[in-house]
């Protein structure tokens, strides 16, 4: 066995033991993580070290407190969603242990496929034909990876760009467009023609953001 493989087997066994001590030990990603025009390497503490105090230890409640609290602060964020939705988004079983034991919180709804809906009774729940602003959002935003359903927010045949890292643009709420920025300039590829009035809002839009990068740049 070469030096070379020696290296590959003994950094393999050490990613196996960052997966195990994340998966026991309570931690927290600190920052500085995501940074402008830059890349940064993922940084953990122990949760106790950066709370400043002990943590308690998961409570054995079968109708599981902690799920419950992590449902209710999705909702808050995401509502309304399927209970696949939530699992798609948390990357745990549906919590249904949870979502039994808060389901008489919650307020229910069906969506055009008969799915059924959950919410919060007092979450805003603006009119449908509320206009939505125009929206640049980075790579790999909840927007989009929030839902296991993404067709309410991009067409199925842009869903690819949802893990492709690409940074999107919604128009009226739905992925329009990607858009990408280099130097000082932002540059927008539309998926479809865009009306006068949109690509008017786009434009505006991609105007504060290139501000916003230009001064951000200035100031680090």
């Amino acid at each position: 066995m070469g030096p070379g493989q020696q290296q590959v087997e003994h950094h393999v066994v050490g990613q196996q033991h960052v997966r195990a001590i994340a998966a026991l030990v309570p931690t927290v990603q600190v920052p500085p993580r995501g940074l402008w025009r830059a890349k940064a390497g993922v940084r953990n503490a122990r949760l106790s070290s950066w709370l400043g105090c002990d943590v308690d230890p998961l409570p054995e409640d079968g109708a599981d407190p902690i799920g419950q609290a992590l449902t209710r602060r999705y909702l808050a964020a995401f509502g309304p969603a399927t209970v696949a939705d939530l699992r798609a988004w948390s990357g745990l079983a549906g919590l249904p242990a949870a979502v039994a034991a808060i389901r008489d919180e919650l307020v229910a709804f069906r969506d055009e496929h008969g799915r059924e809906l959950l919410d919060l009774p007092d979450a805003p729940r603006p009119d449908p034909g509320t206009l939505a602003p125009v929206r640049f959002l980075p790579a790999f935003d909840n927007a989009i990876l929030g839902y296991q359903d993404r067709s309410r927010i991009i067409d199925d045949a842009h869903r690819n760009l949802s893990v492709a890292g690409e940074r999107v643009v919604l128009v009226d709420g739905r992925v329009a467009a990607t858009w990408t920025v280099g130097a000082d300039t932002v540059t927008i590829t539309p998926l479809r023609r865009f009306t006068r009035a949109e690509r008017t809002a786009v434009d505006e839009e991609a105007r504060h953001l290139t501000a916003f990068l230009t001064d951000a740049v200035r100031t680090s």
